[in-house]
């Protein structure tokens, strides 16, 4: 450790390393910081005077621990434990008014402004409602891609997919989370093409000299959402009787993307794997429309229908 650290700062570090490993002796403690082993009593006798309550504990096995008193001790987080909390927050299942994202609200308003920073972008794009099947990145994989992408650091990834891992270079506009999976959304310089990539088939991120500017009209979550709804097996285009922002009202952005055909009618452009699922939540749409384009979707469509009115029919 280096010789110009302050005593203020040795105590916080003290104390962190306490939170960190309850039981540590004050040689261990001296050890870490680079002093003796009576320097180290010192910072401990220095939190007890400042009314954190450190215990002791004599004996082969004995050491420092923070015990339970009126007053919270201070909480030190690193990038990855900060992140790995909002990870935590936001898989579980959220309510209308939920005390949990207020108390993390709390703790991300007293991080450091660096930590502070990566945490809070994640929250502000991300949707709720987890995937059964999504599966958590590595934490300190996510904590690297939100900080490059905060301080718009170009970045090379290393990218699985099935039995195959290639380097990427891209600019990390924003780790978006949908639904439990967590999506990295950048701009790929080998496809010059924006790209959305699963973060937990991300292997390995590196920092590169670059720096990139990301669309100033971008939002992230609508992008990736967008992007989630092309590229399926069965295009699709439907036109609807209805202004955009009406539209917009009854078809989510995962469905596909809408765009006016005029004052009074929108067109929807997807694509789906799945026509009977997409055929029921066209029945959603409270105005006429028209499939124009998608065989599949409109045959699915008609069998709704006909099982439909074969259930409104009197017997």
């Amino acid at each position: 450790m280096a010789y110009d650290v302050s005593p203020t700062a040795r105590t916080l570090m003290v104390l962190e390393l306490i939170q960190n490993s309850p039981g540590i002796t004050a040689e261990q403690l001296g050890d870490k910081l680079g002093v003796s082993e009576r320097a180290a009593r010192r910072y401990v006798a220095i939190l007890r005077e400042a009314d954190i309550p450190i215990e002791s504990v004599r004996g082969p096995y004995g050491g420092y621990r923070v015990g339970r008193g009126l007053r919270l001790p201070p909480l030190m987080f690193s990038p990855t434990e900060a992140l790995g909390l909002v990870m935590a927050v936001l898989e579980g299942p959220r309510g209308a008014a939920d005390p949990v994202e207020d108390a993390l609200g709390k703790i991300v308003r007293v991080l450091p402004e660096a930590v502070a920073r990566s945490t809070d972008a994640i929250r502000r794009v991300s949707a709720r409602g987890p995937d059964p099947g999504a599966r958590t990145p590595d934490p300190e994989i996510t904590a690297a891609l939100v900080s490059h992408s905060a301080d718009s650091r170009r970045v090379t990834i290393h990218y699985r997919r099935h039995e195959d891992e290639w380097p990427m270079d891209v600019d990390p506009w924003a780790v978006v989370v949908r639904r439990g999976r967590w999506y990295l959304l950048c701009w790929s310089h080998a496809k010059d093409a924006r790209r959305v990539l699963r973060v937990d088939k991300i292997t390995k991120v590196e920092a590169q000299p670059g720096s990139f500017v990301a669309p100033a009209d971008l939002d992230p979550l609508a992008a990736v959402e967008e992007h989630l709804a092309m590229g399926w097996r069965y295009p699709i285009e439907v036109e609807i009787e209805a202004p955009l922002d009406d539209a917009a009202c009854w078809i989510p952005r995962s469905m596909g993307r809408l765009e006016p055909i005029d004052e009074n009618r929108t067109r929807l452009l997807a694509s789906t794997d799945e026509p009977d699922w997409y055929a029921g939540k066209l029945s959603e749409i409270r105005a006429p429309f028209r499939i124009i384009g998608g065989p599949e979707l409109q045959s699915a469509c008609q069998l709704v229908a006909h099982r439909l009115l074969t259930a409104s029919t009197p017997d």
